[in-house]
């Protein structure tokens, strides 16, 4: 195999100058020890030039081959999925090139050397010595929504603390994963040790480091009899510089390799099961737009339609109805077939304005049946970006209804309360257990969705249900009265909601 390869150095990217002027500073050192070999760099988002142009502007300059190496901590959703994602479509744009994929920073020995530089600097700037059986280490990583790379954290701080004879140890992110630094800290600091170091595991300044600083300052501020001792984070080292060197060379030679044994694309990892099998998609910057392929057709709802709706003004006085919950309201009608119906329909104050709102924050739509979650129009859904979610299936609330005798349905709500907390708009249009279930979480264990949609249908608890919901003042809701209900009323609204937010995005941009 030819040696002949250039070398793109894939960034996040920053929106803090600080951290961009880090990186390009390690791609300068990289350069020095690169000699002849061609290196550029872009980012995945936040500055210029990208991924896309920077593998352009080396196919210009005469490459035929060309290895892209994240500039990354551990493997995690953008070494997995958004920079392979890009790579693919490059791979397809420029199809008379070679183009490789080199793996991201794992727990490598130089980096745990470096960590334990860090370390020793920051003890070195202390006012006082005091012994490491006496000091907390708290390591604060980025965080991901990969199980995986969180837990590589959670190893580099547990050798540390080995190594290095810490009388105890505690891990924190900065952002995505739990406890968050400022929590975290909080929590480290009733361990009861007369000094905390704080370990920032990041490569560049930027926004995150900042916060974590700022968090060790407060922590600081507020407890006086513990030292506090920031360390500085990992920064450009030439051993940094080096293996992503290496890095680039066994990607090339076909060595790339990431933590794959407990990946949650590839594995069935607890609580991540229904991401095994994802395609690789890039997230922020695309160079060719994906076919429009329209899904519509393949849900329960039927579609828009702008007559129907018309049709339906001289039917009844909606005068009582805002303009945005007559539009959400008429649609409900249009797919029940009864404008009769309006009469048992019960809206919160506010809860259809709060519901579009939620969507376009929290992005995520928890349903108690499978069947709710199919009927929606997927194009919308998608346009949107929205993440439905049903728990009946999962195999953590199927074990939880067997030892507790709850629904499965019941559990997947209870599931819900427990992964996302009240991020969501709660939608129920089949299980009556399940409702009860949201209620009895909502009223012992202060759970607070932005919305709940309860329309259950029956004649067992039904309509006792839904009064309850209805006198519910803790969260925005949506309901009925009476037995009448089901799976399309709930998905009817939930629908509705989702054009709502559609041309909401649409007057934006």
């Amino acid at each position: 195999m030819s040696d002949e390869y250039a070398i793109v150095l894939a960034g996040h990217g920053s929106r803090d100058p600080a951290g961009i002027r880090e990186f390009e500073q390690l791609v300068a050192l990289m350069r020095e020890r690169a000699g002849a070999r061609r290196l550029d760099y872009g980012y995945l988002e936040f500055a210029s030039p990208t991924i896309a142009e920077a593998v352009q502007a080396s196919i210009t300059a005469g490459s035929r081959r060309i290895v892209v190496v994240p500039a990354l901590l551990f493997a995690a959703t953008h070494a997995k999925n958004d920079m392979p994602g890009e790579l693919h479509l490059l791979q397809q744009t420029f199809p008379n090139r070679e183009l490789h994929f080199g793996a991201a920073l794992d727990l490598h020995p130089l980096l745990l050397r470096l960590a334990q530089q860090r370390i020793i600097e920051a003890e070195g700037q202390a006012a006082q010595y005091i012994r490491r059986a006496d000091t907390c280490l708290v390591v604060v990583g980025r965080g991901t929504s990969d199980p995986d790379a969180n837990s590589e954290i959670a190893k580099l701080c547990r050798m540390l603390e080995e190594g290095m004879g810490f009388g105890a140890s505690f891990v924190c992110y900065s952002g995505t994963a739990r406890p968050l630094v400022a929590d975290g800290l909080r929590v480290a600091a009733r361990l009861g040790y007369r000094r905390m170091l704080v370990l920032p595991f990041l490569l560049f300044d930027g926004v995150l480091v900042k916060r974590i600083y700022d968090a060790a300052a407060t922590l600081a501020a507020r407890h006086p009899e513990i030292e506090v001792l920031s360390a500085p984070y990992i920064g450009v080292h030439p051993d940094i510089a080096d293996v992503f060197l290496a890095r680039a060379h066994e990607g090339v030679a076909g060595r790339a390799h990431m933590n794959c044994s407990l990946c949650k694309y590839r594995a069935q990892i607890v609580g991540f099961e229904r991401q095994v099998g994802e395609p690789q998609r890039p997230h922020h910057l695309r160079l060719i737009d994906p076919p429009a392929v329209s899904t519509r057709g393949a849900a329960l709802l039927p579609p828009l339609d702008m007559a129907s709706l018309r049709a339906l003004e001289p039917v009844r006085d909606w005068s009582s109805f805002s303009a945005l919950e007559k539009r959400v309201v008429q649609r409900l009608v249009q797919v029940c077939g009864d404008s009769a119906m309006v009469d048992d329909l019960f809206l919160a104050p506010g809860a259809v304005d709060t519901g579009v709102r939620a969507l376009l924050r929290c992005r995520r739509v928890v349903t108690d049946v499978p069947l709710l979650e199919s009927a929606l129009h997927p194009d919308v859904v998608q346009e949107v970006a929205v993440s439905l979610w049903c728990g009946m299936q999962e195999r953590e609330a199927l074990l939880q209804a067997a030892s507790t005798g709850l629904t499965p349905a019941a559990a997947g709500i209870r599931l819900a309360y427990e992964r996302f907390g009240n991020d969501l708009i709660l939608a129920i249009g089949e299980d009556v257990a399940a409702l009860h279930e949201t209620l009895r979480l909502i009223q012992t264990e202060r759970w607070r969705p932005q919305l709940v949609i309860g329309l259950p249908a029956g004649f067992l608890g039904a309509a006792e249900s839904k009064a309850q919901l209805r006198t519910c003042l803790q969260v925005p809701r949506l309901t009925n009265t009476g037995p009448k209900g089901g799976v399309l009323w709930a998905a009817a609204l939930v629908q509705a909601l989702l054009l709502e937010a559609r041309e909401q995005l649409a007057a934006v941009r």
